[in-house]
């Protein structure tokens, strides 16, 4: 007895999975897109006072680091840390081209101080 060869793939259920996940697709991408979710979201009080009082450390380029727009020292940086409430919101902008042992020696002054709040500053990519 001669067995007959395939001549083609069943290809059926691959495009009945196709079309389930399509389907899953455009069902969830319509309500994100269109937000039309009806949510109630908790309300938070409108502190201005965290806003009034971030701290910054920024870096230039050159490695010199600046607490509040004023150029300090790792060691000075360390000193005025200590004596801000370890709630307080942390900023760090630093310039892509310094050292990164720089960086990380600041970053290392704010974990030890024991800060919880700490945001790094970066650049959205257009």
């Amino acid at each position: 007895m001669d067995e007959k060869e395939f001549d083609y793939i069943n290809v059926i259920p691959f495009v009945d999975v196709m079309l389930v996940l399509l389907t899953i697709v455009l069902t969830t991408s319509t309500l994100v897109a269109a937000g039309s979710i009806p949510l109630q979201l908790p309300q938070a009080s409108k502190n201005r006072e965290d806003l009034l009082r971030i701290q910054t450390i920024e870096i230039d380029r050159t490695g010199t680091i600046y607490y509040n727009s004023s150029a300090v020292c790792q060691r000075a940086l360390f000193e005025a840390l200590m004596h801000i409430d370890r709630s307080t919101p942390i900023l760090i902008r630093a310039d892509r081209k310094i050292a990164l042992q720089t960086f990380v020696d600041v970053l290392d002054v704010v974990k030890t101080r024991g800060f919880t709040r700490v945001s790094l500053q970066t650049e959205s990519v257009r």
